[in-house]
Order: structure tokens, then sequence, then C-alpha cells
């Protein structure tokens, strides 16, 4: 399986379970690895066989700005599902980066990362 990778998404969501991180909201970074086959848009030169990633971001961006959660868990779970949308992705790995995160000793950033396939 190819691969095409989208890094360093970023968007201002309001996810959090505290009120300050629903009311303030903050930057929230997303990495993707969309699992595809590349081969019939490589062979025609055709973007029509292929994934947009133009389109997956905009799409995870709205995710990401869309209604709020608890969990960050719960945003990449969404996020995988919309990429999954696109006919051609087979598989997506995604990192939801919360480098913003109500913890009170120093850190550098929270992430969570899964990995989704079509059923």
């Amino acid at each position: 399986m190819d691969r095409v990778a989208l890094r360093g998404l970023k968007a201002r969501g309001y996810h959090g379970v505290f009120p300050k991180e629903r009311e303030e909201g903050q930057t929230f970074i997303v990495d993707l690895v969309l699992g595809l086959d590349t081969r019939p848009a490589a062979a025609d030169d055709d973007l029509a066989k292929t994934v947009h990633y133009g389109m997956v971001a905009e799409e995870v961006v709205a995710v990401v700005q869309g209604d709020a959660v608890d969990l960050i868990e719960t945003l990449a779970e969404r996020i995988a599902q919309a990429c999954l949308k696109h006919q051609e992705v087979q598989e997506v790995e995604v990192c939801v980066h919360k480098p913003d995160a109500p913890i009170t000793v120093p850190f550098d950033d929270v992430t969570v990362t899964i990995t989704r396939s079509r059923a």
C-alpha cells in the first residue's frame, strides 16, 4: 500500500473536558498518513484516480473546528472516519496533537495516534 502524508494541519477547536478549553479553545495539530494504491493515478497522471489531499486537509480542519468533544481520542476517530469516506483511502493513521493541554507540569506535546481501515 502506498502512503500520502499530511503533516502539521493546524486548526482552532474547542475540545476538552474543562470549561476553559470549551470557552477559549486552543490550537490542535493533525498529522495524517493515508494508505491507498497510487498506481492508477500515476499510470494516467489523473487526480481523479487518487485522493485529493487538499480536499482532505480542508475536511480535517472542518472536523477540528466543528462540534466540540471531550476527548482527543474522539476527535481522532472523527477525523479518521472523514478520511475513510474517500473511496481511494483504504487505511488512515491519524495523530492529533494538543500542545496546549491543561497539564500542570512542563511538557512539549500530548498526542493520540490511531489507525483505522475499511471494514
